[in-house]
């Protein structure tokens, strides 16, 4: 299984990215995490296999989209209206379900992160 998340840079806030996972790991239900400098890891935004169910945290809420084109084996983060407490290095991962997964512990597989800094 492999994943590989890309799309990150630095933005200004206000700003938009939109982070891309792709990979022969992009099945079944993903979600995509985030780590800020001394901070946990964070599950912001997940979605379930075929796409129709998706949850997102309260802090990315209204902001960041997900979604996915089971096809071509890619998952998709929409960040808008971006902050500087949105820094954080951003991972895809995937379970090995295909209900939308809330729990970190329901991820069984994790791609390369990519680094997304937002500047005030």
């Amino acid at each position: 299984v492999q994943l590989q998340a890309s799309g990150g840079g630095l933005v200004q806030a206000g700003g938009s990215l939109r982070l891309s996972c792709a990979g022969s790991g992009v099945t079944l239900a993903m979600g995509w995490f985030r780590q800020a400098p001394g901070k946990e890891r964070e599950l912001i935004a997940s979605i379930s296999w075929t796409g129709t169910t998706k949850r997102y945290a309260d802090s990315v809420s209204g902001r960041f989209t997900i979604s996915r084109d089971n096809d071509n084996n890619m998952l998709w983060l929409q960040m808008n209206s971006l902050k500087p407490e949105d820094t954080a290095v951003y991972y895809c991962a995937a379970t090995r379900g295909v209900n939308v997964a809330t729990r970190e512990s329901e991820y069984a597989n994790w791609g390369r992160g990519t680094q997304v800094t937002v500047s005030s």
